[in-house]
């Protein structure tokens, strides 16, 4: 033992002598601090004996082993310990909390982590492969490159509006995509107690103001209702193909491209005239029932003719639905033309095709939202009207059909 200012201190030559079984040894320098023995020769463990100011009781609280941990170093970390008790505080109780905040630090995510831990949660939700890809490349390209690898309590408003700001006004819609998928993941790290709030939904007032949606909505390029005779004709005086038939059915049934594509025959029922298209396939994740025309029956039982039960109703080659390049394909090499000036049409726009001829043939409105599958612009609307016109669309259906065809019977709207 070393005699500093008259108090003994333990030496490093008789700590090294410590062995299993002997009495802990008062390091001195720190009241209560001792090397206590560990079960191999030379080998032991720091203790700091006090009595808690908070809860009056004596603890031990360790301190590190030696001789990994020095004399020297221990006695500071004694010391400090002291200055905690000086303060009231238990430097036990105090160790623990600055453990758990250090966990806590190391366990809030990356904005990154955090992304794919939501898409994760929201990716069944999606229709189909592209939605799900859409949501996640996006935020690749725009915004992991700029705060993918910050913690996620670090982020301000200022750290979105910095990643959006580049593409804002020139693509409004993809910014406006991309900062609902922030949205989404600080949602989620809010709901999972990573941040206090969500910094997202502020964004807009730290960017220049965007173009309303009306002036930037860009129409897809359609064949006015009043060519559309002539343009069935001309298909129908070309050979028979899978590509023909699906823009056929797509234009007597006006449903969009991948339900059509999409479609297999288990969701057509021959005797009731209907093609029930589930939930899953929907872009409203509403199931919608289609009242078949028998010119789109005619359409069904040509192909039935050429496929199995177990293939889609317009396969490709693989027996597999059909690209979504096949019908826009079909039209650009007919060149088809459209009301939008220099484009070719586009399969969505027989949509528009079929509205505007709803229109201007009298039907109402709700007739004609229900057969594009539209959900109600008012809610107040579609809680009372719990009907799809199911039988009014059929005879809707019929008359369109007849139209396209080259029948064009002019039946009332109200017949």
């Amino acid at each position: 033992m070393t005699k500093i200012f008259g108090a003994t201190m333990l030496s490093d030559v008789q700590a090294r002598r410590i062995k299993p079984g002997d009495k802990p040894m008062a390091v001195g320098g720190v009241p209560g601090l001792f090397l206590k023995a560990g079960s191999i020769p030379g080998r032991g463990n720091f203790i700091l004996r006090f009595v808690s100011p908070e809860t009056e009781k004596r603890r031990d609280m360790g301190l590190g082993s030696y001789p990994d941990l020095r004399l020297q170093a221990a006695r500071k970390l004694a010391l400090e310990a002291r200055e905690v008790i000086a303060l009231g505080k238990d430097p036990l109780v105090e160790r623990r909390r600055q453990e758990e905040e250090m966990a806590a630090i190391r366990a809030v995510p990356t904005f990154y982590d955090a992304a794919l831990q939501t898409y994760q949660s929201v990716a069944p939700s999606f229709r189909n492969h592209k939605h799900r890809d859409q949501w996640l490349n996006t935020l690749r390209t725009y915004v992991f490159p700029v705060i993918g690898e910050k913690k996620v309590d670090e982020l301000k408003t200022s750290s979105f509006a910095e990643a959006i700001r580049t593409f804002w006004l020139e693509k409004p819609e993809t910014a406006g995509r991309v900062k609902q998928r922030c949205e989404a993941v600080m949602n989620w790290c809010l709901a999972h107690g990573h941040v206090d709030a969500n910094p997202v939904p502020s964004v807009g007032a730290l960017l220049p103001k965007q173009p309303s949606k009306r002036n930037r909505v860009v129409h897809h390029p359609a064949v006015p209702w009043e060519d559309l005779p002539a343009l069935v004709k001309t298909f129908q005086n070309e050979p028979t193909s899978t590509g023909r038939d699906a823009l056929a059915f797509l234009i007597l049934t006006a449903a969009r491209s991948g339900e059509v594509r999409g479609a297999r025959w288990e969701e057509i029922d021959f005797e009731k005239k209907l093609w029930v298209i589930p939930t899953e396939r929907m872009k409203a994740r509403i199931a919608h029932v289609v009242p078949l025309s028998d010119e789109a029956l005619a359409v069904l039982a040509r192909r039935h003719e050429l496929c199995t039960d177990a293939s889609p109703v317009f396969p490709n080659r693989s027996s597999k639905p059909m690209s979504d390049m096949t019908i826009t394909k079909l039209l650009r090499d007919a060149k088809v033309e459209s009301d939008t000036p220099g484009r070719f049409a586009t399969a969505h726009g027989f949509r528009s095709s079929f509205r505007n001829w709803a229109a201007e043939n009298g039907y109402d409105r709700n007739l004609a939202e229900f057969a594009l599958a539209h959900t109600l612009s008012s809610a107040t609307e579609a809680a009372y009207l719990r009907s799809d016109l199911r039988e009014q669309r059929r005879k809707m259906m019929e008359v369109w059909s007849a139209f396209v065809s080259g029948a064009d019977p002019r039946e009332p709207a109200n017949a």
